[in-house]
């Protein structure tokens, strides 16, 4: 439970008095969060090397709870979604995003009462890492790919080696980032690195006050990563691997 306490600390400095009203009734952020781990465990996708947990969620409310939420929906949601992470984390369960977070409303709901619907990540979007299927017969006629689809990428920094998936990682010092950096010069959100359809692997400044640097050439906006290249995030020197 100090997990769940810590969450509810942490969410109900936000806003001061507005969370005062949110939380007064039942649909508070321990009970949020606690269904919300419940529902990812739960419709957990098992393919033949890993556990996938799907990672977009709605929490449905009551028109009176929506109410209460409205003006601070994003904090809350950033802050449930970075909960949602540590705990696929501990599980060793996969995610190909971070955990993205909706609010609706359900006029069948009444005050206090609250449901979530999960998203399964689609087939098409899970990383391969399963066996090749066999060749067709030689009558059928097929495709071949343009490129092999990158199975990962790997971001180097602060002693620490983190798997990025195609579908790639934001990287800062958020908890709720999937590359956390300790480092208090880095900002919150401060870059991305993803796998583009047409560029590959790429990185982008996500708006970072300190900045991205490239192989020593600083980074407006994306640019295109290649094997070996060195990123670094503020004062915080990283090592990009793709493979």
């Amino acid at each position: 439970m100090s997990v769940l306490r810590n969450l509810e600390q942490r969410l109900s400095g936000f806003v001061e008095g507005t969370f005062g009203r949110v939380f007064r009734t039942e649909v508070g952020p321990v009970e949020i969060s606690r269904r919300l781990t419940r529902e990812m465990d739960e419709n957990v996708k098992v393919s033949l090397s890993r556990s996938y947990a799907p990672n977009e969620y709605v929490i449905w409310l009551s028109p009176e709870d929506r109410a209460r939420y409205e003006g601070v929906e994003d904090e809350v949601a950033d802050e449930l979604a970075g909960h949602l992470l540590e705990h696929a984390r501990s599980e060793r369960l996969t995610l190909v995003s971070r955990p993205v977070i909706q609010f609706g409303v359900d006029q069948g709901l009444g005050l206090g009462e609250f449901g979530i619907e999960t998203r399964v990540v689609q087939i098409d979007r899970i990383p391969a890492e399963e066996p090749a299927p066999e060749a067709p017969p030689p009558s059928v006629q097929t495709r071949e790919p343009l490129a092999a689809a990158p199975a990962r990428a790997i971001f180097e920094a602060e002693g620490t080696r983190f798997t990025i998936s195609p579908a790639g990682a934001v990287i800062g010092r958020s908890s709720s980032c999937d590359v956390v950096l300790a480092n208090p010069d880095v900002s919150r959100q401060h870059a991305q690195i993803l796998c583009d359809d047409v560029e590959g692997w790429i990185v982008e400044d996500l708006g970072s006050t300190n900045g991205v640097v490239v192989n020593g050439g600083r980074v407006d906006g994306s640019l295109r990563l290649a094997n070996g290249d060195q990123i670094n995030l503020g004062p915080v020197s990283g090592h990009f691997e793709a493979r």
